[in-house]
């Protein structure tokens, strides 16, 4: 009976071991890079990765640490940090993967002008690049977004074309809801040296940092897949800020020491550029600013609390999930 037991507890093991995963590679501007490899040593790996200790999942206690952001407790990079064009493609293949339903987001954070490796992402500097939660059907019987990485192990999104030049870290998510009330966080952050002709930075607006962009009471969190109420919702509120369009010119909070108030010599040496500029910039910040605020099909576009867009793009329509979320279908 022992060793039965003890078969039968091994093998538990193994399954839930493999129903876990991680990036394990990222394809850039038709290159390969090599993620972490958890399980091996870490002498003499060199990823543009940020290390982790295993494929477990992060659960709701881990919301309030420094290991949501990256899966560990701070750890900084190896040196090396991928090229990508703005605008370009990233393709990730994930190890292994068999959870569903499962919601996939992607944020990026700039770094500082000391570069990535030897900061770890803290502050309120991530914004989101691109989710998807609820593809169609029930949230309990439906399609999700995560099903793909189940199937094929790849995950494609496009750095914004207009993002600014610079050196970002990439954080890839994927938030397993296949146990009721208690979700599975898998993050992994990686290294970016992004080109391009691109301006624009997020707003202050849609920056969150890690921790702190989550919250326990989350109604994307505080999930319940097998609840009456998933047997017939049809949309998911994906947790966190929205996806950022690509426009705005406020740059991100870079984490730069505060001993940098060197914007006061400039101001001082040129003050008859100042007026210029004021007047330049009042007259178009007024009509443009409202006409391009739309939330794209599938995004947030409402609920208590919701700042963001309001006007879903053409072809969808703001529906309500209950009274803390609406989404563009």
């Amino acid at each position: 009976m022992k060793f039965s037991t003890t078969i039968a507890a091994v093998a538990s093991l193994i399954a839930t071991a493999s129903a876990h995963g991680g990036v394990g590679i990222y394809t850039i501007d038709g290159k390969d890079y090599q993620g972490w490899q958890p399980y091996n040593s870490a002498s003499g790996q060199v990823t543009i990765q940020r290390q982790y200790s295993s494929f477990n999942p992060l659960l709701i206690a881990d919301l309030t640490t420094v290991n949501i952001r990256c899966n560990n407790a701070g750890t900084l990079g190896t040196g090396v940090s991928a090229p990508v064009t703005a605008g370009s493609t990233i393709k990730t293949h994930w190890t292994q993967w068999t959870h569903r339903p499962a919601a996939v987001m992607i944020y990026m954070a700039k770094c500082p002008s000391s570069g990535c490796n030897s900061w770890d992402g803290a502050g309120k500097v991530w914004f989101k690049i691109d989710e998807e939660g609820l593809v169609s059907g029930t949230q309990n019987a439906g399609k999700w977004a995560g099903d793909q990485i189940t199937d094929t192990l790849n995950w494609t999104t496009t750095v914004p074309a207009s993002l600014a030049p610079g050196e970002y870290l990439i954080r890839h998510e994927l938030l397993a809801l296949h146990q009721a009330n208690n979700p599975q966080f898998y993050p992994e952050c990686a290294q970016l040296t992004v080109s391009g002709t691109g301006t624009a930075s997020p707003p202050a607006s849609a920056l969150v940092s890690f921790p702190g962009a989550y919250s326990a009471s989350d109604p994307g969190i505080n999930f319940n897949i097998d609840g009456s109420a998933a047997m017939t919702a049809t949309t998911y509120p994906i947790p966190g800020p929205p996806v950022w369009d690509g426009t705005g010119n406020s740059q991100p909070s870079n984490p730069e020491p505060s001993s940098a108030p060197s914007s006061a010599p400039s101001s001082a040496a040129a003050p008859s550029s100042a007026p210029t500029t004021l007047v330049t910039s009042a007259k178009p910040a007024t009509p443009t600013t409202p006409a391009a605020c739309t939330s794209a099909k599938y995004q947030q576009c409402g609920g208590k609390g919701f700042t963001g867009c309001t006007t879903c793009a053409a072809g969808s329509t703001c529906k309500a999930n209950g009274d803390y979320y609406s989404q563009c279908l």
